[in-house]
């Protein structure tokens, strides 16, 4: 693979990368709750599902989504239903008081395990991004020359940028929710998290197949 090759998806897949989707949503929200440093054990868990995903569109799953109409939306429209109930639950997750002058309590029901878990479902909850990968990495692949290693370097790169956007958006989050200091606040805050998870899942079952 060319480093010419190689630099055009970087470029390609950084600004992808940067589109809100799920897993941006997802990492707003946690940076919202839990601070970034919790949000990027969400962040692993989503590149280990998204690497996962990308391995599995080599083998073809990609493809078969991709013709079969009625297993895309059964995966698609059990992702919507994963995503919805995740924002509900943090939509309605406990407040606790929040004296006069202190920063709020730290939620300290997202464990690191728990958040990666997380992380795995909801890029496992988008079935389109199966199916876009399946159409995105032949057009970098150069069939003269060994696949494995194209195939590596072009996954390798992919969780980096979606790590450091996640990162990013995590933070943006985390920035927001450092300014709040009421329960009413703290309150709104659990709600635009859950509302942005709803979001999320409102445009996975807005997704058609490729």
């Amino acid at each position: 693979m060319s480093w010419q090759t190689l630099g055009l998806f970087l470029v390609t897949f950084f600004f992808i990368s940067a589109t809100p989707g799920p897993n941006m949503l997802l990492a707003m929200s946690l940076g919202l709750r839990f601070g970034v440093r919790r949000a990027a054990w969400g962040g692993l868990g989503m590149v280990a599902g998204l690497t996962t995903l990308a391995g599995l569109s080599v083998l073809g799953l990609g493809a078969l989504l991709a013709a079969s109409e009625a297993a895309f939306l059964t995966l698609k429209w059990a992702g919507v239903a994963y995503l919805t109930w995740l924002g509900w639950q943090t939509w309605r997750a406990p407040v606790e008081p929040v004296r006069a002058g202190e920063a709020p309590a730290e939620d300290d029901t997202g464990t690191a395990g728990r958040l990666f878990v997380r992380g795995v479902l909801v890029a496992f909850s988008n079935p389109k991004a199966l199916v876009f990968m399946a159409a995105l990495f032949p057009q970098f692949i150069e069939p003269a020359q060994p696949l494995l290693p194209q195939f590596t370097a072009l996954v390798s790169l992919m969780a980096v940028i979606e790590f450091g956007w996640i990162l990013a958006y995590a933070a943006g989050g985390h920035t927001i929710a450092a300014r709040l200091s009421s329960t009413r606040a703290v309150r709104s805050l659990n709600r635009v998290s859950g509302g942005l998870m709803i979001g999320a899942g409102g445009l996975l079952a807005l997704a058609k197949r490729i």
